[in-house]
């Protein structure tokens, strides 16, 4: 006869069986009862890994599309960067093809015969307003001759080789041109003070007749370093020493020295 803690252990069997069993039937069989038993275990720490991984996730996506962003933007500034080149040169083209035109017919050099020669390279200073220029002496180009574009003279060629030349512009601190203005009868010095800076010139008689927008042209005297009638300035402003008898004399160039790109060189020598 069985003892009771046999029967006890018998009927505690059965009972942990027909638990199984319906565990079993309710997940649907063994394996799914296994993948159950087995989420129940897993799942704590699935989801703190899903709650650790998806703000990284974010971030990361987060920063692939702020790639993507700096880099169109690159993209963009390039794009309106090579725009403004052509609308630049476009402008630049423009000018010089309105320079070329203007240059052609220059009524305040008569018959003198010129050559055309473009900008090689600029490089004005406060100190020294010079330009270099693509003719030399085998173009005709010698020191000593008058330059004038843009409406006016701009200088005078110092020196050259046999396909360049250097033009001293009238803005140079040294430059000095006998001008005269109104009916003729007055004669003045025009002095460069440098590139920023307006010509000046003294000893301006108070009898003569001069107000702002007056133009001053070379006088073309005997001995003189250009011909007469080329523009060179207008007048800005005057002033007066107190006790004295002459102006002073502000100006301006005619020319529009800050876009050169052509000049024309006169084929003339001080004394011919």
């Amino acid at each position: 006869m069985a003892s009771p803690r046999f029967r006890r252990r018998a009927s505690l069997s059965v009972l942990l069986t027909g638990i199984a069993v319906v565990i079993l039937v309710v997940s649907g069989g063994v394996v799914s009862g296994i993948r159950t038993a087995a989420g129940l275990v897993v799942e704590p720490f699935s989801w703190s890994i899903n709650a650790v991984a998806r703000p990284i996730g974010h971030v990361l996506a987060g920063a692939i599309n702020y790639s993507d962003v700096v880099h169109q933007n690159q993209e963009l500034r390039a794009e309106l960067g090579r725009a403004r080149l052509q609308s630049e040169q476009t402008e630049a083209l423009r000018r010089q093809v309105g320079e070329l035109t203007s240059i052609t017919n220059v009524p305040f050099v008569g018959t003198l015969p010129m050559v055309t020669a473009p900008i090689s390279n600029a490089s004005p200073t406060n100190f020294v307003s010079t330009i270099d220029i693509a003719r030399g002496r085998s173009d005709g180009v010698l020191p000593g001759m008058p330059v004038v574009a843009n409406g006016g003279l701009i200088g005078r060629v110092v020196s050259s080789t046999l396909h360049g030349a250097t033009v001293a512009l009238i803005t140079d601190p040294v430059s000095l041109i006998g001008c005269t203005f109104g009916d003729g009868s007055s004669n003045v010095v025009i002095t460069g003070q440098g590139v920023d800076a307006p010509l000046h010139a003294t000893q301006v008689s108070l009898t003569a007749a001069l107000s702002p927008g007056t133009i001053f042209s070379t006088d073309g005297l005997n001995g003189g370093l250009y011909p007469a009638g080329i523009p060179v300035a207008r007048t800005v402003s005057t002033s007066i020493t107190p006790g004295s008898t002459t102006y002073e004399v502000s100006l301006t160039p005619t020319a529009d020295l800050r876009h050169i790109y052509y000049v024309d060189v006169l084929i003339w020598e001080p004394g011919t």
